[in-house]
């Protein structure tokens, strides 16, 4: 579901963060195995808790990835399977990841 409210949060926070993460690329690519099953195949649809498209995350920007997770994690984003991989995550592993995936060249959902 669509909130604006938490959209312009999490743009604000991108703004704020500044043009990369902190994170580390390199350690992101270690701990990015509970994204890479959903977000790492082009074209992906998952079936919980509706149909839709996953996603694409390489390319995105870093910041904005980030400001997700935290969100997930706090509760402020609504996504069951979302919401449970981001509680378990530290804030360095969430700048990794994020990192990582602003580094990862862009996928086509159509390949």
């Amino acid at each position: 579901m669509f909130s604006p409210r938490i959209a312009v949060a999490a743009v604000a926070a991108v703004l704020s963060l500044g043009a990369q993460a902190a994170g580390d690329p390199v350690a992101g690519r270690h701990k990015n195995y509970q994204c890479q099953g959903c977000h790492g195949i082009p074209g992906w649809k998952t079936a919980f808790p509706e149909v839709y498209n996953v996603p694409k995350l390489g390319g995105q920007h870093p910041a904005y990835i980030a400001a997700a997770l935290k969100a997930y994690k706090k509760g402020e984003r609504d996504h069951p399977t979302m919401k449970a991989i981001a509680a378990d995550l530290s804030d360095k592993d969430i700048e990794d990841i994020a990192a990582y995936y602003g580094a990862a060249v862009p996928t086509s959902a159509t390949k």
